[in-house]
């Protein structure tokens, strides 16, 4: 595909009877890193398995350089895709061998390459076959961050064009999380490789993300540059969700905050605005209609009646 621009265009997805993403619209721009940001069952992996083809959608489109990818064959997409998951998927087979299943007939010098490239080398070479060495059923025997990088190293050898990392980071400690991010930067530095970032963790993205997307309850809450998302928030769940993070616990004061409340039953959403229930400054407006998606100027898109009182609160 001529030009990584992901258009993601009134979106849905249901499973069965229940919907469990609704009217999801936004774009990711060629060699950015775009973030959805979002608690667990806000429908987050929902959107990058769907951007990667895995499954398909229920109704809108998905376009890639201006192609529908449901018309594209799946095995067509590998060739500038790249995917990195939180759950990492090993066999049991040789660091050469997981490394190799990322791009077909790679050579030794590709696979080392790709592993340099993913500070993957320094603790391959300290195993007791080096890159011969067997890994065990889902790399049992290596720790989580090593499992991680393998699976990153993978993604690097085919030099992607775009590359989805869905919660890349959730199970690692601070010290790996770091490397596993800068990673992520330098392919999109070095490559101009075009990264779509799913994470629960807002601190994961400062410094990293060009745009954030904010999803709640399968719909999209707010949208914009990282720096209207971190210093002109206009929906109180994004707020929220600031105050709740604990890499970014300077922006509340020190104190982390909880938002009340608990996410809806996506079989049984409430009417009008799904966080209406948990909003401290919902109104009878609010609990009664679904708030459309509105642009607040340069792009920065919020679905609140109430935006505007929000960003000058």
């Amino acid at each position: 595909m001529d030009d990584m621009i992901l258009e993601i265009r009134h979106l849905s997805k249901s499973f069965g009877s229940h919907e469990v993403l609704r009217d999801i619209d936004f774009t990711v721009k060629k060699g950015d890193v775009t973030s959805i940001i979002g608690a667990s069952g806000s429908g987050k992996s929902t959107c990058a398995r769907l951007a990667a083809r895995l499954w398909d959608v229920t109704e809108g489109t998905i376009r890639v350089g201006g192609v529908d990818i449901s018309t594209v064959d799946p095995e067509a997409l590998l060739t500038d895709y790249s995917m990195v998951f939180q759950d990492v998927v090993l066999f049991d087979d040789t660091v050469m061998e997981n490394i190799r299943l990322g791009k077909r007939g790679a050579t030794d010098e590709e696979v080392r390459a790709a592993a340099k490239a993913a500070n993957c080398d320094e603790f391959v070479e300290r195993l007791p076959q080096g890159y011969d060495t067997p890994i065990g059923e889902n790399g049992a025997k290596l720790s989580g961050g090593e499992r991680q990088r393998v699976s990153i190293a993978a993604a690097l050898i085919q030099r992607p064009r775009f590359l989805i990392a869905d919660e890349p980071v959730s199970a690692l400690d601070v010290t790996i999380q770091a490397q596993i991010l800068d990673l992520i930067r330098q392919m999109k530095e070095r490559s101009g490789t075009t990264v779509l970032l799913i994470t629960h963790d807002m601190g994961v993205v400062a410094g990293l993300a060009q745009r954030i997307v904010i999803l709640y309850a399968g719909c999209v809450m707010e949208t914009g540059t990282t720096d209207e998302i971190f210093y002109q928030p206009a929906h109180p769940y994004t707020r929220g969700l600031q105050k709740a993070s604990p890499r970014l616990d300077e922006m509340g004061g020190g104190r982390l905050y909880t938002i009340e409340g608990t996410p809806p039953e996506l079989i049984a959403p409430p009417p009008g605005c799904p966080f209406a229930p948990r909003c401290p400054h919902a109104t009878e407006q609010c609990r009664r209609e679904i708030p459309a998606l509105r642009d607040l100027g340069g792009g920065h898109l919020v679905a609140c009646h109430h935006a505007e009182q929000e960003v000058s609160a």
